[in-house]
């Protein structure tokens, strides 16, 4: 740390003094455990998303993120659905997937006439470090092999499917890969089905994917239209559950608008990911490529109205955990999983897949009513009040000033100015 203040800074001594300030006491040793060349921490807000109804079962939801409205749009949709029936959510399967790309000059009808006992060898090879995950009702659920030699010259796959309980897995399913490569290569040697010139296989990589199609959670809310209206800004609710449902129509054909649109969703998935100590990156990455699986980038949530009721719901795909990683060594995800009633990882699935429902309904909502600046625009001004210093009082009156006025830094600094003098 001292080399990168007394070289990428003008004042040394300030900043020094600055980083030292975030550390934790206690617990900076295990902090700068998570990652290589670290000089401190990077404090992001830890929020609460109260009164979640999933499943008949209420949550209060950790949500870590910097981004203002998240997690207001997350308890509003929360506290609108409440009296609705809540969410329901199911974890529809769990699979995750493994790869090992390799190439190969031989015979293909001998690769594909050999792969059973091959898938045999592999399984027996790899058995005591799938002995455990098997005690405990996961382990390698199927290995099959795959040509790629149409797209790439003597290009295949091995593609494992896996089950890995409450871990997400990956240590595990790297590690099953990496010994199915070395045994791929084994086997192609000491067979004598495979002739000398057949015997070198050259592995390319072995590697998990994050792209999990078929570990995927579905969340969703359901009401006759009548039903939401809530005398405030829903005051038809026919009407409301029309234009919501053009609106989601629109992210469904308009890649611009699915963008900023699934963007949101992940607003609330990303939060309780990140504070439970999860992988949001890995979960963004097949979020967005599932959106994208029939060709087009489109809409994750989808809607309909059938005989007058309104049904809104969320199918994502995800592979998180419970267990294992940061999920136990961070104790803020050690606390947020106990807020959550330290739920295993397809109850973490609903709740995740519940609060990004929310989070997107709340989102369309204040599009297709209010428009989404007015709860924003709350938020900036106080971030501006804050910026500027303003005292409790001060804030009183530049709240009232702009009660029904459009909010602007330049504007708020000048009204604190005018009050101040």
């Amino acid at each position: 740390m001292q080399w990168v203040v007394e070289n990428f800074f003008k004042d040394p001594d300030l900043v020094m003094n600055e980083l030292i300030s975030y550390w934790h006491p206690g617990l900076q040793s295990i902090l700068d455990g998570f990652i290589e060349n670290s000089i401190g921490n990077f404090p992001i807000p830890l929020g609460v998303a109260p009164n979640f109804k999933i499943n008949g079962k209420v949550y209060a939801i950790p949500m870590a993120i910097e981004e203002s409205s998240v997690v207001a749009a997350a308890s509003s949709g929360a506290k609108y659905w409440f009296d609705r029936g809540g969410f329901k959510a199911e974890v529809i399967d769990s699979k995750k997937i493994g790869q090992v790309h390799f190439k190969w000059k031989g015979d293909k009808k001998l690769l594909f006439e050999s792969f059973n006992d091959i898938e045999k060898h592999l399984r027996n090879e790899t058995k005591d470090i799938t002995a455990t995950m098997e005690k405990r009702g996961g382990g390698i659920h199927s290995i099959k092999l795959i040509d790629f030699t149409d797209k790439i010259e003597n290009l295949y796959q091995i593609k494992a499917e896996f089950y890995t309980c409450d871990s997400m897995g990956a240590n595990f399913i790297n590690t099953i890969l990496e010994q199915f490569a070395k045994s791929l290569k084994d086997y192609a040697i000491s067979n004598d089905n495979f002739k000398n010139g057949d015997k070198d296989i050259q592995i390319v990589m072995s590697i998990l994917s994050n792209y999990t199609p078929e570990s995927i959670v579905h969340a969703e809310v359901s009401c006759h239209v009548d039903e939401l209206e809530n005398g405030k800004t829903i005051k038809n609710g026919k009407l409301f559950a029309e234009k919501f449902n053009t609106a989601i129509e629109i992210a469904k054909q308009d890649p611009y608008r699915a963008t900023t649109h699934n963007k949101g969703i992940f607003n609330g998935i990303d939060s309780v990911i990140i504070a439970s100590g999860n992988d949001f990156r890995a979960v963004e990455a097949c979020g967005h490529t599932y959106a994208a699986r029939d060709g087009q980038y489109r809409s994750l949530s989808n809607c309909e109205i059938n005989k007058g009721i309104f049904r809104f719901w969320l199918d994502i795909p995800m592979a998180i955990g419970t267990v294992g990683g940061l999920t136990k060594t961070h104790p803020m995800a050690r606390r947020s999983l106990e807020m959550m009633g330290n739920p295993d990882a397809h109850e973490l699935m609903k709740i995740v897949a519940s609060v990004g429902l929310a989070q997107n309904f709340s989102a369309v909502k204040s599009l297709v009513t209010t428009g989404i600046q007015k709860g924003h625009m709350k938020l900036h001004l106080s971030n501006i009040m804050t910026q500027l210093e303003a005292t409790a009082k001060e804030k009183l009156k530049i709240i009232e000033y702009f009660k029904d006025k459009t909010v602007s830094y330049s504007g708020v600094k000048a009204v604190l100015e005018k009050i101040r003098s």
